[in-house]
């Protein structure tokens, strides 16, 4: 399997467990909250626990690459 195809199937499993049978939509603000610890743990882990990295990180590498995937998906889906 090739590694786009790998994180996909890895994100679509961490989805999963942030919604833990929570209804996306009608549980979505303690959804969210769920996300934000992931989104923040992952960026601690992957910056070697240093705060500022991991806001650095955050704001110029994962927020435009969210916002490219979120485009990507709405391009495709019109």
């Amino acid at each position: 399997m090739k590694q786009p195809s790998r994180d996909s199937q890895l994100a679509i499993e961490a989805a999963k467990l942030i919604l833990d049978g929570r209804d996306p939509v009608k549980d979505r603000a303690q959804v969210l909250i769920t996300l934000d610890h992931t989104i923040a743990t992952l960026l601690l882990i992957a910056m070697d626990r240093d705060p500022k990295k991991a806001v650095q990180m955050f704001n110029e590498g994962t927020v435009p690459h969210v916002e490219e995937r979120i485009m990507l998906f709405a391009n495709k889906s019109t």
